[in-house]
C-alpha cells in the first residue's frame, strides 16, 4: 500500500517519526512535506496530497498540523476527499468504517506520538461497513 503524508511545521516532528515508522512495517511512503518546523501555510502540502489521492496516486493520505482543522477544512475542499480528523484510535477506527475517510488527519500539539501511532494502526486496520454508510456517503458526496 502506498501512503502519502503532509504536515505544516507543527506537525513536522511526527510527520518526520511517522514516515519511518510506517517504512519499517513494509508501506510505502510519499512525503508532500513540509521540510523543517520553519511556519508555512498547510494548504501548500495539504492540495498536492489531496490530488495524490484523487489521481490514485496513493491509496490513503494521512495529515498533520497543529490542531487538525486547518489541514481537514483544506483537504476537503477536494471532491474526491473523504479526510477525518481523530485525536483518539476509537475516533480514527470510525472515521474508516462509517465514513471511508481517505484521509487521515491529526492534530500534532494535541496528540502523543504514540496516540498518532494508535490511532493510524487502527484507521488503517479498519474496514469501511459499507450499507447505511455507504447511503449517507453517497448523499454527501452528491450535495
Amino acid at each position: 500500500m502506498k501512503i502519502g503524508i503532509c504536515s505544516d511545521h507543527a506537525g513536522f516532528a511526527y510527520k518526520t517519526k511517522l514516515i519511518a515508522y510506517l517504512t519499517k512495517k513494509g508501506y510505502e511512503v510519499v512525503d508532500f512535506g513540509t521540510d523543517s518546523e520553519v511556519s508555512m501555510d498547510y494548504s501548500d502540502v495539504a492540495h498536492p496530497l489531496a490530488a495524490a489521492v484523487e489521481e490514485k496516486k496513493v491509496d490513503l493520505g494521512i495529515a498533520f498540523c497543529g490542531t487538525g482543522n486547518g489541514m481537514a477544512m483544506t483537504l476537503n475542499k477536494h471532491k474526491g476527499i473523504r479526510a477525518g480528523l481523530a485525536w483518539a484510535a476509537e475516533i480514527g477506527r470510525l472515521v474508516k468504517a462509517h465514513n471511508n475517510a481517505n484521509v487521515l488527519v491529526m492534530p500534532a500539539r494535541f496528540i502523543s506520538f504514540r496516540a498518532a501511532v494508535n490511532i493510524t494502526n487502527t484507521w488503517l486496520e479498519t474496514e469501511f461497513e459499507g450499507g447505511r454508510h455507504q447511503r449517507r456517503i453517497e448523499k454527501m458526496i452528491t450535495w
